[in-house]
């Protein structure tokens, strides 16, 4: 039964690494990470007297 020379495996190892470094990076630059205008006009329109 042939093996895989170890060089082979190398190529491979190095093949998937490149290859979840560039769908982790764009995974990562592909997300919003703006809130959603709903909770942003809550928050502003909330007008909290302070009682002293």
């Amino acid at each position: 039964m042939p093996q895989m020379s170890p060089l082979n495996w190398l190529i491979l190892f190095l093949f998937f690494s490149l290859m979840y470094l560039i769908f982790a990076s764009v995974m990562y630059y592909n997300t919003s990470n703006q809130q959603p205008k709903s909770t942003m006009n809550l928050i502003k329109n909330i007008n909290l007297p302070w009682k002293w």
